[in-house]
């Protein structure tokens, strides 16, 4: 069953999808009101899937990379409705609707799922580290999905050339605004997930943990976070150059989950 519901999920979804597509020509106010509300019915499906697998497997740590998937994609649909309920726009939707179709669509096809071999599944504060940290995931998503769509606009302020996409646009400092908050709430998720796991981890491993390189490219990503955050509070850094670094930390945050594919400690394998 949770298969089924993840599947009817994803197919509200792929209307998400269909928006995204058709708002980049700018035509988006009507569909809007259509889509919305189907992408939420979806949302809804999905969050029934994932508590149907969890009750299943007894244990709330997702235990393969589908389930792995599936949560960072809930999350993001979650964190998505957050910014709308907030700033009342749906510009972000063009890049999470496909992001969040295309994690979903990849879940519902595991059919034997990849397993994660880790022993620290057994402990219940994994599925804590594992939430927090797909939280800061998402809030650097958003934060670079704001600057991105901060970057085109000021360049289409600059040119002159408001067509299509562009013209439906918040304004920059709402743009700002998101990326900013983003980083702010999603900081301490990413944080104390990272202690949760040190902590779990080096009661399991020891010192050779922090030596995987998982560990090492989160940390780096933590430590671009951090920088990012503290530019942004105290030396003033705005506009593009604060776009810019949310894109790298983006990029970080990309190689630190593509570890998990070469790390002994997170590593998924095939049964």
């Amino acid at each position: 069953m949770p298969h089924l519901w993840l599947r009817v999920a994803v197919a509200f979804y792929g209307l998400g999808l269909i928006y995204a597509l058709i708002a980049l020509s700018g035509r988006r106010e009507v569909l809007a009101r259509i889509i919305l509300p189907a992408v939420g019915l979806g949302a809804i499906f999905h969050f029934v899937s994932i508590a149907e697998a969890y009750a299943v497997a007894g244990d709330l740590a997702p235990a393969n990379i589908t389930q792995s998937e599936s949560l960072l994609a809930f999350v993001l649909m979650a964190s998505f409705f957050t910014v709308y309920w907030r700033y009342k726009t749906t510009s972000l939707g063009i890049l999470v609707f496909p992001l969040v179709f295309l994690l979903s669509l990849s879940a519902s096809l595991g059919q034997q799922p990849p397993q994660f071999i880790s022993p620290l599944l057994g402990s219940g504060w994994i599925a804590v580290h594992i939430t927090l940290i797909l939280c800061g995931y998402a809030a650097l998503f958003f934060s670079f999905v704001s600057s991105l769509l901060y970057l085109l606009q000021e360049q289409s302020l600059k040119s002159k050339n408001m067509d299509g996409v562009l013209s439906h646009l918040p304004a920059l400092e709402v743009m700002d605004d998101i990326g900013f908050r983003s980083l702010l709430l999603g900081f301490p998720f990413m944080t104390f997930g990272l202690i949760a796991g040190c902590v779990i981890a080096q009661a399991s491993y020891g010192p050779t943990y922090f030596r995987d390189p998982k560990i090492l490219l989160t940390l780096l990503m933590w430590a671009v976070y951090m920088v990012l955050l503290f530019s942004r509070w105290s030396a003033g850094w705005r506009g593009r150059k604060a776009a810019v670094l949310s894109t790298v930390a983006f990029v970080a945050a990309t190689l630190a989950w593509a570890a998990n594919y070469f790390s002994s400690v997170h590593r998924y394998v095939a049964q």
